[in-house]
């Protein structure tokens, strides 16, 4: 992999791209230290530290940090995300919308531009709820109707900032724009958290002791990496024969292929849906001022917040952790549901004459998928949920706090490996470019 990433950069074009993508992120942790016109970020920040949860500490591990500083770039590309899941998630609901889909070149602009529309709205009514939360608390200070117009503008800007960013990435980058930014964001937080464990487990301990522990982190996070790649790498291929048929003088057709089917086929968005909604309680109450709150309603968010989970003091908050693995195996099935249609590849195949051995083509052959698909993703459902848990694990047990939990590690590698491919081809078209011009 060292060298085709050296190989790469020995090429003009390529060398010219990865640099336009480091300058691009270079300006995202700059515009990340802005901060927002009117708002005492020391004191936000002390806000931050008193009332941190698991619900602000997710978003902020997004933000890189640019949240609990309350930067113009405190939404980060959040609000794209979120629109981008909403328009694949109406797909389904809306035929329009299908069809769109399924138009080429001219509807993927046009969702695009849905997209972006949506983008903006989201970000509007999120800047809204935050200026209007943070201000009736006393965070903004001298509050009025000018600071909350420019809170909202800047926090707004910033995040269709992020937004334009990633599509450049992706023109003239190397692509996965507003997966680059996302990454950036999580990297950024990564020497903080290495620090705060070094500082923890091995800073003052003796040699023995401090050694130990410094490698059993290092094999810990090593772990969590291979069992990342793997999960990301596996595939289950389903063979495919094609019939030979005439076409004038000449047979066609034949051939064997395969349909490769992901383990892991949902990525992360499982586990950003399931954390998203166990955490969407604490943001609320938080904002209404029920974050401290007792009775029914403080046991309720104390077993939704990660931070309590496998606490040897109150086992029962543990319960959370079922509602979790729950939650990440039903949005593995639901989104995969949405994004991989067997019905429609055993029609397809049938069109064109394909035919799975020892299947019948048609029907038989969508319920054969869709038995296989429901195993395979069965088994990335439970590599989610283990490579998502041992954070908490370990941060209940050891009280091992850090940003970069499961969902960061699934995000960096996935990203790094994607972007690697997306080079190669750059390469392998380069090759061939230069082999038909010889």
């Amino acid at each position: 992999m060292f060298k085709k990433m050296i190989d790469a950069i020995k090429v003009k074009d390529i060398r010219h791209r990865l640099g336009f993508v480091l300058l691009c992120l270079v300006i995202i942790r700059v515009g990340s230290q802005i901060p927002v016109p009117g708002v005492n970020s020391s004191y936000f920040r002390q806000w931050f530290e008193q009332n941190s949860n698991s619900a602000f500490n997710f978003f902020d591990a997004f933000t890189g940090g640019s949240f609990s500083s309350m930067s113009i770039l405190a939404l980060s590309i959040t609000p794209y995300i979120t629109s981008s899941i909403i328009i694949e998630l109406l797909t389904i609901a809306i035929p329009a919308l299908e069809e769109m889909q399924r138009d080429g070149e001219d509807g993927r602009k046009k969702m695009i531009a849905i997209t972006r529309y949506l983008t903006v709205g989201l970000s509007l009514f999120e800047s809204t709820a935050m200026a209007i939360g943070f201000g009736n608390q006393g965070l903004i200070p001298n509050m009025n109707f000018g600071k909350a117009f420019a809170v909202v503008v800047a926090l707004t800007a910033g995040s269709c900032f992020l937004m334009w960013i990633g599509e450049r990435i992706n023109e003239k980058g190397v692509g996965n724009g507003i997966s680059m930014v996302l990454l950036i964001n999580i990297l950024s937080r990564v020497p903080q958290d290495l620090t705060s464990l070094y500082e923890q487990f091995v800073k003052g301990k003796t040699i023995a002791r401090g050694g130990l522990a410094l490698l059993i982190v290092i094999a810990i996070i090593i772990a969590m990496i291979v069992m990342v790649v793997v999960l990301n790498g596996a595939e289950r291929h389903i063979p495919v024969q094609y019939s030979r048929k005439t076409a004038g003088s000449r047979m066609i057709g034949g051939q064997t292929t395969h349909i490769p089917l992901k383990i892991n086929t949902a990525g992360v968005i499982p586990i950003i849906f399931a954390s998203s909604i166990m955490s969407f309680p604490g943001i609320i109450a938080t904002f209404a001022g029920k974050h401290n709150a007792g009775g029914a309603l403080g046991t309720f968010l104390s077993v939704l917040s990660e931070s309590n989970w496998f606490d040897r003091t109150r086992p029962f908050l543990s319960i959370g952790v079922i509602i979790y693995i729950v939650l990440v195996v039903f949005f593995s099935y639901f989104y995969t549901s949405i994004t991989f249609n067997p019905l429609e590849v055993a029609d397809n195949m049938k069109k064109q004459g394909g035919f799975i051995p020892g299947i019948r083509p048609g029907k038989p052959t969508s319920e054969y998928l869709t038995k296989i698909l429901n195993y395979v993703i069965f088994i990335g459902a439970i590599g989610l949920t283990i490579i998502g848990i041992i954070p908490f694990f370990f941060n209940g047990v050891f009280n091992a706090s850090v940003s970069f939990g499961g969902t960061s590690i699934i995000i960096i590698v996935g990203v790094l490996l994607e972007s690697v491919k997306q080079i190669e081809s750059m390469m392998v078209v380069r090759n061939y470019k230069g082999f038909l011009g010889e």
